[in-house]
Order: structure tokens, then sequence, then C-alpha cells
């Protein structure tokens, strides 16, 4: 079963999500100089950073998995009736 041509880029939600994981990931909208509370030894800037990072990472796994069928198969099909 041949999966059809998804282009993510074409998708403006995608762009929001990623746009949004990557503007809040930096620290910037909260407190100069504020380090507490501690969670797990960690600042819980350093905390959220790590976080949204580890979402940023799996977004674009499952991007890339579920939402961008490239023309490799066609491709490769069109190559192997090119040399028969």
């Amino acid at each position: 079963m041949t999966k059809g041509i998804k282009e993510p880029i074409k998708k403006p939600w995608i762009w929001i999500i990623m746009g949004a994981l990557i503007l809040f990931n930096a620290p910037w909208y909260l407190p100069v100089g504020s380090t507490e509370p501690y969670i797990f030894g960690l600042p819980y800037w350093a905390l959220i950073s790590i976080l949204l990072s580890l979402f940023l990472c799996g977004f674009l796994s499952w991007l890339c998995l579920k939402e961008w069928h490239i023309v490799e198969e066609l491709e490769e099909e069109s190559k192997q009736s090119k040399e028969e």
C-alpha cells in the first residue's frame, strides 16, 4: 500500500506548535535571577527547558513518522523501471 505524498510544511498548525516550543524553551518569560524552587536539584527554569526540549524532540519525531510521506518510494520505483 502506497501512502499519499504529504508535505508538513504546508500545515500552519505544525509551525505554530514548533514555534511555541522553541520560543518558550528559553526562559525569557520568567523573573530575572529566580532560581528557587529547586526540583530534583535543578532550578525550575532548567527543568522547564529540559522538558520543552524533550517535547520538541518528540514532536519532530512524530512529524517525521506520521505526517511526512516523501516521494522516495516513487523515485525508487521509477529508477528500477528505467534500469530494466
